[in-house]
């Protein structure tokens, strides 16, 4: 357990776009001061990169989206390149929320588009069966794993892989110490992030938070200290698990 009085967190995450995110909350129950700051951003590959998979986009008839980056960035990609895609191109998405975030380029219902109700690639087994004909694109990011192309493998899909975007270690401000009473990872990726902007950065009695036993196991590995973690069978989220580590925390210090 930290033993310093909580009362500024670094929340490394986009500044929430709403005033309504749960962790401003917190702030008011606590009387805390957040701080948002994404660890790590995804960048596009340059069309310089992309053209060295050899991957010709009009060739395919169907695209496979497992999530709204992947959108923006084939779209990104197919807008400085000027490729123009063939109104019949049908789209393959992984939920609801990507298949509807297509309207952002697309004419939604002009256009042929299927999406899993369950969030999972399984959900489009009906879709691949009926369409098993298509030339399938697969937009990925540079580390992925194969939970999608074992799938599109086991329904014998066409289906070409092509690395769009990388998640890369967000850059800091020159001044920035790094010195809050709490910071709070989402991935593994943040904790490396970390290490790399500031590699003489010193835990002492702060306190750190996680999201996720991948990011857990990269705290530990990083030789830091994790004082609360999430999800957990009674906190499901992390605002639970924060808000339970604060209760904690305040009280050992007001006593």
């Amino acid at each position: 357990m930290s033993t310093r009085k909580v009362k500024n967190i670094l929340i490394s995450q986009p500044k929430p776009s709403s005033e309504k995110s749960p962790y401003y909350d917190i702030a008011e129950k606590y009387n805390l001061e957040l701080h948002f700051y994404p660890f790590i951003k995804v960048d596009r590959l340059s069309v310089k990169e992309f053209r060295q998979q050899r991957i010709n986009i009009t060739d395919f008839t169907a695209i496979v989206f497992t999530s709204r980056t992947a959108v923006d960035k084939f779209f990104s990609i197919c807008e400085e390149m000027k490729i123009v895609i063939p109104e019949d191109m049908k789209y393959f998405c992984i939920s609801e929320t990507v298949a509807l975030y297509l309207q952002k380029y697309i004419v939604y219902r002009k256009r042929k588009i299927f999406f899993s109700q369950s969030g999972k690639i399984e959900g489009l087994n009906n879709p691949f069966t009926k369409h098993s004909k298509e030339k399938f694109l697969f937009p990925v990011p540079e580390e992925h794993n194969d939970e999608v192309t074992q799938f599109l493998d086991k329904k014998k899909l066409t289906y070409t892989k092509s690395v769009m975007y990388r998640t890369v270690s967000s850059d800091f401000p020159a001044d920035e110490k790094m010195d809050y009473d709490m910071i709070i990872f989402f991935s593994p990726l943040g904790i490396q992030s970390l290490v790399k902007n500031f590699p003489d950065y010193k835990q002492g009695d702060a306190a750190i938070g996680c999201f996720g036993s991948a990011t857990a196991k990269a705290v530990e590995d990083a030789g830091l200290r994790l004082d609360c973690e999430a999800p957990q069978p009674e906190y499901p989220s992390m605002v639970a698990a924060l808000d339970t580590f604060l209760k904690e925390n305040h009280k050992s210090h007001n006593n």
